[in-house]
């Protein structure tokens, strides 16, 4: 079942002779459930893409569909609750409230949303994450690895259609990288949820089923990986 759908997608900047365009009338789909990585160049477009997907950016043209719901049909209120409900995101600097515990940045969106807290799967994704002695400790007593363990789970703590990752280990060490993207395959595999990763290192790419690769705006290979 498609739950991402991107159809003739542009974003442009500037007009006539400086106008750049960041993404080049691009289409493709993303099944629920898929773990799919976006890779490309300094400029090719990968960003600009994650922004627009994430309802951050908006599209110059095109349709982006996530859950049978056309984004950008929406209006401006009903567009910042679809981001909260549906869209987990993933950011390479964590974005944590510093006056916030881990459970407390972790539960946030629900906060805001005024949802009930899933105690049980709250315990499951601390547990999961390996935060269980942590939960009480604030992001400044936290190392990178284990910050960016807590906005995995506030990604994932309002089940989202859909995770969108933006290069999520480029702030770590190798370990800690390693040990995120394990994370990061562990909640496709046991949570099922559907992830959208950029990155421009081929090898945390290969953690993916799917890539797709960008260049100059357009998509340029888009190849299963066995």
């Amino acid at each position: 079942m498609k739950i991402l759908e991107v159809n003739n997608l542009c974003k442009n900047y500037g007009k006539g002779t400086t106008l750049v365009k960041a993404i080049d009338n691009i289409s493709f789909s993303v099944n629920e459930g898929d773990f799919v990585a976006i890779v490309g160049s300094s400029g090719s477009g990968k960003s600009t893409l994650l922004h627009i997907l994430g309802a951050v950016d908006k599209p110059t043209s095109g349709k982006v569909i996530i859950g049978g719901v056309d984004v950008f049909k929406q209006k401006e209120d009903a567009l910042a609750v679809f981001r909260r409900r549906k869209v987990g995101l993933i950011y390479q600097f964590y974005n944590l409230i510093p006056i916030l515990n881990v459970e407390e940045n972790m539960i946030l969106p629900l906060m805001l949303d005024g949802k009930k807290v899933d105690k049980n799967y709250l315990k499951e994704l601390i547990n999961t994450l390996g935060l269980e002695k942590r939960i009480n400790h604030l992001p400044n007593e936290l190392s990178g690895g284990q910050q960016q363990r807590v906005s995995i789970g506030r990604a994932l703590i309002a089940r989202p259609d859909i995770i969108l990752a933006d290069e999520p280990t480029g702030n770590l060490d190798s370990k800690a990288s390693k040990e995120i993207m394990e994370l990061l395959k562990l909640s496709n595999q046991k949570y099922h949820q559907t992830i959208i990763m950029i990155t421009h290192d081929m090898n945390l790419a290969k953690n993916a089923n799917r890539i797709i690769t960008l260049e100059d705006g357009k998509i340029v290979k888009d190849e299963e990986i066995k």
